[in-house]
């Protein structure tokens, strides 16, 4: 024999030996080309509409954020207007843009919150003073320093206030710290 006659026959055998081990690795499957078509055109309509939903609620996402962020630009000019109201300088035609800016602020869920009094929460207070008294029963923002805002459950800026504790509560803060020796 030649080494032509032997790579042709090598050749045969290899390719029968791949064809077998094809078949029996995947055994046929006899399936109706209507169910698979099917099947495939279930699977994609399912992936678009997942797809849809998530392009719609990223979309509202960046929206909601893109508020958020002219929102926290204007609230500088909102504390402008608060201490010109509280010193009685909202007269005329800024006190109608001043109204105006405030009812728009409204409508797109801008809410100022903090109040003297209320008790003193973290998550949505900063502390700048602090102070003791036996007159509260627990700490309490006894002062508004800066109104916070928030726009749909997030927080714009936290109300900067002072704190007010019990004495209670700070005396035996301190002598849990101090030495016995």
């Amino acid at each position: 024999m030649t080494d032509n006659t032997s790579e042709v026959i090598t050749e045969e055998v290899v390719e029968e030996a791949v064809q077998e081990t094809v078949e029996e690795a995947a055994p046929v499957q006899e399936t109706d080309p209507v169910a698979a078509l099917t099947a495939d055109l279930q699977r994609l309509q399912a992936e678009y509409a997942n797809y849809r939903k998530r392009v719609e609620r990223d979309r509202a996402v960046a929206h909601e954020m893109a508020i958020g962020s002219v929102l926290t630009e204007l609230l500088a000019i909102l504390d402008d207007i608060d201490r010109a109201a509280e010193h009685n300088e909202l007269t005329g035609g800024f006190k109608a843009v001043a109204d105006q800016l405030a009812a728009i602020t409204n409508r797109f869920g801008l809410e100022k919150y903090g109040t003297e009094g209320e008790e003193f929460d973290p998550q949505i207070h900063e502390a700048l003073l602090h102070d003791t008294s036996a007159d509260v029963k627990v700490s309490t923002a006894t002062k508004i320093l800066q109104p916070g805002y928030k726009y749909k459950e997030r927080i714009l800026r936290p109300a900067r206030v002072a704190v007010t504790e019990p004495e209670e509560q700070s005396v035996s803060g301190l002598n849990n710290q101090t030495d016995p020796e």
